[in-house]
């Protein structure tokens, strides 16, 4: 046990409160048991580690960090060192990286079912559907999905200004008033540029030369660590799943067709939408589908994007423009916890307003004809009327 507390504490040395994650406040840090899901470097290590120093008071001592694919775990179990660790003392474990331990779901339920006096906090995979594992964990925990950074966040941790979060009624009602407040500060343009290129995940803070072969490596342990943990792939697998990647990433937004794809990589249709969903899951691929559709994993989506700009800067040298904003506000719209459609017209469809994506000069050609429509545009620092600012939405959490 002392070996786990020594590990703890170094980390704990190296953490500080100087910026903290949106998701910090939306978590209800009093369950019994809470997991955190999120992407490859998206900051959930140092939630669970800002949350040990500066919130837990006189429990910190009462508290221990472990991270799951510590050498501990060779000849320790995760039950026994929560059974020691309560034996202690000990009222909290937080614990990383759950996924990569071979019985987690298992053993969280026994921990939960076993130990009443034991709280955690757990993190994950994005990848990682924590109600499906060996042990039912659905009435146990309470999960949370940690996103990269909005453009807020970004501005936020890069020292340039602190602004607060908004809504979309916000940005739909008061969107000029809010830019020119915002711009009076900034210029957000070169800023926005900059995140679109290599500002999603708080690892851009180690050098933005290195940010995108970093991303790179992300990319490939996420297929080939995350997913062979979770879903068992083998190097085949993860070979056909770049490939697939690769193939969306060249065209997305992508309109897939399945059959298509499954005989060009020579892989059953099924096969493909599996990839296809877990690769989503992973935090890769965004999916969108049409309002009047249900959701299940064996429903054709409509579109597929990449999760995120950066990506796009990864896997294709030279992204196009038009493909980065969709990219863009797909992302924002969907991790502030929006519910986004494909429409009849224009982008996308958000509690009944039509969306349409483009440059300076975007009209409202596609969409004028809905009842009730937004311009998001590209390249101007405040707008007019309908037409509002891509950098905006940015600021939705």
């Amino acid at each position: 046990m002392e070996t786990l507390i020594n590990f703890q504490d170094i980390l704990l040395q190296g953490i500080n409160n100087d910026f903290r994650r949106y998701l910090h406040e939306k978590i209800n840090w009093n369950q019994r048991m809470i997991g955190i899901k999120g992407a490859r470097g998206a900051g959930k290590t140092t939630i669970l580690l800002q949350h040990m120093k500066y919130d837990l008071g006189a429990l910190k001592d009462k508290s221990l960090y472990i991270t799951a694919d510590h050498t501990w775990f060779y000849n320790h179990s995760l039950l026994d060192t929560a059974m020691d660790w309560y034996q202690q003392g000990g009222q909290l474990l937080l614990i990383d990286e759950v996924h990569k331990y071979p019985n987690w779901s298992r053993e969280l339920k026994n921990i939960y079912d076993g130990i009443p006096g034991m709280r955690v906090i757990f993190s994950a995979s994005s990848a990682l559907d924590i109600y499906r594992g060996q042990a039912d964990l659905s009435r146990r925990v309470v999960s949370y999905t940690l996103a990269g950074l909005s453009f807020r966040e970004y501005l936020q941790f890069s020292g340039v200004a602190s602004f607060s979060p908004m809504t979309f009624e916000d940005i739909q009602k008061q969107h000029r008033e809010i830019s020119v407040n915002i711009t009076s500060s900034i210029r957000p343009l070169p800023l926005f540029a900059k995140y679109l290129r290599s500002g999603y995940l708080p690892i851009f803070t180690e050098g933005e030369n290195e940010y995108l072969p970093k991303l790179e490596q992300i990319i490939d342990a996420v297929v080939d660590i995350d997913l062979a943990y979770i879903a068992s792939y083998n190097a085949g697998t993860a070979v056909k799943v770049k490939r697939l990647l690769a193939v969306i990433a060249e065209s997305a937004p992508f309109k897939p067709n399945i059959s298509a794809l499954a005989a060009k990589m020579d892989i059953s249709r099924d096969r493909i939408l599996e990839y296809i969903y877990q690769l989503k899951d992973a935090g890769l691929l965004n999916v969108l589908s049409a309002q009047r559709k249900g959701v299940s994993r064996l429903q054709k989506p409509d579109k597929l994007f990449l999760e995120n700009t950066n990506l796009s800067y990864a896997i294709h040298p030279d992204p196009n423009q038009g493909n980065l904003r969709e990219t863009f506000l797909l992302n924002q719209l969907l991790h502030a916890g929006l519910e986004v459609s494909e429409p009849q017209t224009g982008d996308f469809l958000v509690e009944q307003v039509h969306i349409e994506v483009g440059g300076k000069n975007k009209g409202s050609q596609q969409v004028r004809n809905a009842d009730r429509y937004l311009i998001a545009a590209d390249g101007i620092e405040t707008g007019f009327g309908a037409k509002i600012p891509l950098w905006l939405f940015g600021f939705l959490y």
